[in-house]
């Protein structure tokens, strides 16, 4: 049974169990109404205590019911039938009061919680908003500013802040049922309070003026999202028109959002990252627990990822190879540690404790304890072989060896080293401390136990994993590297950086790939360039090419894509550059390229490369690829990802956009996998 009842005196107790988070199944729900009906019909009943089993309360809907046709009783029903019951109902809350389950809390006449439980109406990040009325009541408890931060924001609360703004009526340490049963003895005694839907809303209304202050400092500067601005109009009409009239509008957005293309492409991303440290290929292998881990360079990226173990509370030895390079990056992550500080996002304890928790070494035999090393130095086959030549020889046996490499390949890199099977790549992102994703990137050796226990390590590090399979920039920078491809073609077409730039923001981009590349640095990707060249293999960057020969490697130099004045970062067009982009492409025919034209040339032949990445099997999922190009480069996430968007777009319009392109040169010719999945409709 999920709903059970027991008594306590004159206190029934409603307990909902549906492990493993007590989602609002339809058994939930039809339980939850017969309840109602059974403890009204009982008169010894004086009031009603609602409960939940396991680590949370009903922590929202049940996701297993997430696009499919809706099965009554609906929710909107059960929060009625809660709050229109004879007896009082109270909310008792442990771990998670989120979305429907706080809609359920808010239908009774009051709500306890444990001091660590969070409340919250995340919907808006699924492109919803409320659906059963939680955005009339919340201002009812709350006032409409607080309302709007919660439904707008969709970030869940901590009890205490619940307990300030009167979301709550009672917080406690501990024992919460007895401490809540305890409560509710008293407080039925009195005057009971209205329910919360016939209440006025707290605090003072909120003129126009204020309400656009309101939008300003809440809602998005991407307006194409849809969700954040409807959530707010539904708060703004939950304070200003009557009750019925604000539910029905409320109820109405839910529904309207709920077929959108947005909300589909968010619920595929929500699925694809729940799912991304649990792939079922390693259900059911053991893992490896890692509490010491060593880092071998102390640069930008071995300082990211010391730090980001040192979040994750893994104590770490970082290595360097002599006491100066190593006291750098100490310092780095010392440095970088106060900063946060200095900024309020972590206090100077916490600092403190994370900072000492890192040991510095200059010989290899610092590392003989540890549970796993990740290598992160210079992008050289022969110094990375050399690096792990000496691991091998000093680390347990056990020891998992990692490396980050972003481009070589990692066999190559294991080549000699004793145990492969405890050898593997994980591609961290800079900075590796705050970037979400991890591709983890096994060799031919590499042991299921490893592999599972880099997925358990991403999960502790709360990154976003992936597995990627060994090619030149595994998954992420082989599809960037088309991308850079194709920005270049359209230049020597008759673009402008700045137009090719715009048309990747219009796209939904943060910023256009030659303002990327002028922030990160033209060196680099010219550098991969050349490791590319050594293998064989053919690169197209004729206009970077040519820039990085005068010197002009991006802001840091003053000048790459576009010119910029000392120490500032606003991008200037270039005459210099258009006159390297006019002489490169002297021979090359010119058109007008419109917006959309842009973007299809770029997007375009990057879903043909994800695709060509599937069917290579370098990518097990596609929806890997699509939360690769979410967390790693900024794709936007309300699109659901590269191959996501295509599926919305249609796999048949994609290819005949390329074919249309290619015959002019501009695109490859989409490529079987594309081809078989325009007949299906899905990768």
């Amino acid at each position: 049974m999920n709903i059970a009842i027991e008594r306590s005196g004159a206190i029934a107790i409603v307990q909902v169990d549906n492990p493993p988070v007590n989602a609002l199944s339809r058994e939930v729900r039809s339980g939850l109404i017969a309840a109602v009906q059974t403890l009204d019909a009982d008169p010894s009943v004086q009031a009603v205590l609602l409960t939940c089993a396991g680590r949370t309360f009903i922590a929202g809907a049940d996701v297993n019911e997430f696009g499919k046709p809706p099965q009554a009783p609906h929710l909107p029903e059960v929060i009625a039938a809660i709050e229109q019951a004879a007896k009082p109902w109270a909310a008792a809350i442990h771990g998670s009061a989120l979305g429907g389950g706080l809609e359920v809390a808010l239908a009774c006449r009051f709500r306890v919680a444990l001091a660590n439980a969070q409340l919250g109406v995340p919907e808006v990040n699924l492109g919803l908003v409320p659906g059963a009325g939680g955005c009339v009541r919340l201002p009812r408890l709350v006032g409409a500013r607080k309302a709007a931060e919660m439904v707008v924001k969709g970030s869940p609360i901590k009890a205490p802040a619940a307990l300030d703004v009167g979301l709550v009526d009672a917080v406690f340490e501990n024992d919460l049922q007895q401490n809540a049963l305890t409560w509710l003895s008293a407080v039925v005694e009195q005057p009971l309070p209205a329910p919360v839907l016939q209440r006025s809303v707290a605090g003072a209304a909120l003129s126009s003026e204020e309400w656009e202050q309101v939008a300003k400092a809440l809602l998005p500067r991407d307006k194409r999202l849809q969700a954040p601005a409807m959530a707010l109009e539904c708060v703004k009409r939950a304070c200003e028109a009557p009750v019925a009239e604000a539910q029905a509008f409320e109820r109405e957005t839910f529904l309207s959002l709920r077929g959108s293309a947005q909300a589909r492409a968010l619920r595929h991303v929500f699925f694809a990252e729940r799912g991304a440290t649990r792939p079922p290929e390693i259900k059911g292998v053991d893992t490896k627990e890692i509490q010491l881990a060593g880092v071998v360079g102390g640069g930008t990226m071995g300082a990211g990822i010391a730090m980001a173990l040192r979040d994750a509370g893994i104590n770490v030895v970082l290595m360097e190879r002599d006491a100066e390079s190593l006291q750098r990056g100490l310092d780095r992550i010392s440095t970088t540690y106060q900063s946060s500080v200095k900024r309020g996002r972590i206090s100077a304890e916490t600092a403190e404790a994370r900072i000492a928790g890192v040991r510095g070494v200059t010989d290899y035999t610092g590392l003989a304890e540890v549970d796993l090393v990740i290598e992160a130095v210079f992008e050289d086959l022969q110094v990375k072989r050399d690096v792990f030549a000496q691991l091998s020889a000093v680390c347990r046996l056990d020891a998992i060896l990692a490396t980050n490499t972003s481009y070589l390949d990692p066999a190559a890199i294991a080549h000699g080293v004793v145990a492969p099977e405890r050898f593997i790549g994980l591609h961290f992102f800079s900075p590796a401390q705050i970037m979400k994703l991890l591709e983890i990137v096994p060799t031919a050796q590499t042991s299921m136990q490893t592999l599972a226990t880099s997925f358990a390590l991403a999960a502790k590090l709360r990154k976003i994993p992936v597995r990627a399979g060994i090619c030149d920039g595994f998954i992420g920078n082989r599809i960037l590297r088309v991308l850079r491809a194709q920005a270049e073609r359209v230049l020597l077409a008759g673009a402008t950086p700045s137009q090719v730039d715009a048309a990747m923001r219009a796209y939904g981009m943060p910023m256009g790939p030659f303002e990327a590349q002028d922030l990160g640095g033209l060196d680099i990707a010219a550098f991969q360039r050349k490791a590319a060249k050594e293998r064989g293999e053919e690169v197209f960057a004729p206009v970077a090419e040519q820039l990085c020969e005068m010197g002009r490697l991006g802001q840091k130099t003053n000048g790459g894509w576009y010119d910029y004045e000392p120490g500032e970062r606003k991008a200037i067009e270039s005459a210099v550059v258009a006159d390297v982009i006019a002489k490169v492409s002297a021979d090359v025919a010119k058109q007008a390229w419109t917006e959309q034209d842009i973007i299809d040339c770029l997007v375009l032949p990057m879903v043909n490369e994800a695709a060509l990445i599937l069917q290579e099997g370098i990518a097990q999922r596609s929806a890997d690829v699509d939360l690769v190009e979410i967390h790693g480069y900024g794709f936007p996430r309300w699109r659901g990802g590269l191959l996501q968007d295509a599926v919305e777009r249609g796999v048949g319009e994609v290819v005949e956009r390329l074919r249309h392109f290619a015959a002019v040169g501009m695109t490859p010719e989409p490529c079987q996998k594309l081809l078989a999945v325009a007949e299906t409709g899905t990768f």
